[in-house]
């Protein structure tokens, strides 16, 4: 497992919920320390912690492991489905295109 990647995003949902390393350790009752260590991938959060942290983040299980876990392809397709929202019809259709171009080149090398 990388942890190294787990701990990226655990620190990038940790901002966008707008909390300081302090204020996450004070949430979930552990040290500054133990949680930059963890964003670091030093080390991994075991059980009712992880449970915790997620929980303080806003985070999903998913969301976390998605660079680990084979089955977060759901996971995957609603990150981009949300990063399409905005823009127009036409723009989402030239994405949609790209994407079947990226998939075709991707089966053609199999």
């Amino acid at each position: 497992m990388d942890y190294q990647k787990i701990g990226k995003r655990i620190k990038e949902y940790r901002e966008k919920a707008g909390l300081t390393q302090n204020q996450l350790a004070n949430k979930i009752k552990c040290s500054t320390t133990y949680i930059s260590v963890i964003e670091r991938g030093e080390s991994f959060p075991r059980g009712d912690k992880l449970v915790a942290i997620l929980n303080a983040i806003g985070a999903s299980a998913d969301s976390i492991f998605c660079d680990v876990v084979d089955n977060s392809s759901g996971y995957k397709a609603s990150t981009l489905s949300s990063k399409m929202e905005g823009l127009s019809a036409s723009d989402k259709q030239h994405v949609l295109e790209m994407v079947d171009l990226m998939i075709g080149q991707i089966k053609a090398k199999k």
